[in-house]
């Protein structure tokens, strides 16, 4: 299983990497793990794409995305929205739209934020927008108050570690079944 990690936070020390790490951590030992560092995208610009010209980052991250059999994504609440890093490679991620690489893909989502609703919000908006992009978002994914998740010397919290587990389970089974299935129709 080749797991993709996304974080849109780029700051020293970020929740969200840690809520991440977290999450890595609960996967199987045999599971791949790769991380893409969203912020070397460039804005997404359809007339750029077409012209070919968006750059071999973007390549490489498409590449990256097409590889993964699953993406986990933990972003911040900027003034209650999706970090734009997260929200330009979902963009990115979802050209060109008949060969997308994340279409179908299964999409864990992570948010921690001070204020526990600004986080859920978060999540419903990159849900809605990994759906829209046709990826494949969990029903139940992680979104909890950075007291609640680290609020002790643990890397999280042991109700939010549970909750890790149970997404990356989610994420398991699904990749699984994928697997399953393709190993049937061929």
């Amino acid at each position: 299983m080749n797991v993709l990690v996304l974080i849109g936070s780029t700051r020293n020390g970020s929740f969200n990497a840690r809520l991440a790490a977290a999450a890595v951590e609960a996967l199987p030992a045999d599971a791949q793990v790769s991380r893409f560092d969203v912020t070397r995208l460039p804005f997404y610009d359809a007339d750029t794409d077409a012209a070919g010209e968006l750059g071999p980052d973007v390549a490489e991250f498409r590449a990256a995305v097409a590889a993964a059999d699953a993406v986990l994504i933990a972003t911040p609440a900027y003034n209650g929205s999706m970090s734009g890093a997260v929200k330009n490679a979902i963009d990115v991620a979802s050209r060109p739209r008949e060969d997308a690489p994340i279409a179908g893909t299964p999409v864990g989502v992570l948010s921690t934020s001070l204020n526990p609703r600004a986080a859920q919000g978060v999540v419903d908006q990159v849900v809605l927008s990994l759906t829209i992009a046709g990826a494949a978002p969990l029903q139940h994914n992680v979104a909890v108050g950075i007291n609640e998740a680290f609020d002790s010397d643990a890397p999280v919290d042991t109700a939010v570690h549970e909750r890790l587990t149970a997404l990356v389970g989610e994420l398991v089974r699904i990749v699984a079944n994928e697997a399953g299935d393709r190993a049937s129709a061929a």
